[in-house]
């Protein structure tokens, strides 16, 4: 089977049949209050909560949320709702340590030095709406669609200072073909 995908130095073009089943299921943000980063992705962003896992011997919780529309396959069971949750794609895991909250801890968001981490990114179906949106929500701004050398796309942050980056994907070749 011919692969029509790009290429890149390092790729390795033909898939090991061992990782076939493998899902990429989440990125974890750590969180210092979960009250307002659960609002700012379910209301802000749209996400759905899928599942909650709270660990006390440990003293934190996991909050497993999901982008989309379709979420009718989602069981009430809660052991059939975890096996669904870990096999989903793409989902945004927000860590909250007991002990954290929004007046004693600010987590590293990756864009200062040290760099590391970057950012995680949402499509939207129209960039300009959204963007008056957040305004009205007034969720702040790391860079707005005219700002900067890449035009069309918007950073938000949340909470804990993360950026999101927020695109129309219809509108990503335009993007692309300015730095081709």
């Amino acid at each position: 089977m011919s692969r029509h995908f790009d290429k890149a130095d390092g790729l390795c073009e033909q898939r090991d049949p061992a990782t076939l089943g493998i899902v990429f299921n989440q990125t974890m943000l750590r969180i210092a209050d979960p009250k307002r980063s659960l609002d700012f992705y379910t209301r802000v962003l749209g996400m759905t909560l899928l599942k909650r896992l709270d660990f006390p011997e440990m003293e934190f919780s996991l909050y497993f949320l999901s982008a989309g529309d379709d979420f009718s396959d989602i069981s009430q069971d809660s052991n059939t709702r975890t096996v669904q949750t870990f096999g989903r794609p793409a989902m945004l895991e927000l860590t909250h340590n007991w002990g954290d909250t929004a007046e004693n801890k600010q987590y590293h968001n990756g864009n200062s030095d040290p760099r590391g981490f970057g950012h995680i990114g949402f499509h939207v179906p129209d960039l300009a709406l959204a963007c008056q949106r957040f305004d009205t929500l007034n969720v702040p701004f790391q860079k707005r669609p005219e700002d900067g050398a890449m035009k069309g796309i918007a950073f938000i942050r949340d909470p804990d200072d993360y950026w999101i980056e927020i695109f129309d994907a219809s509108k990503s070749g335009d993007i692309c073909a300015e730095h081709a």
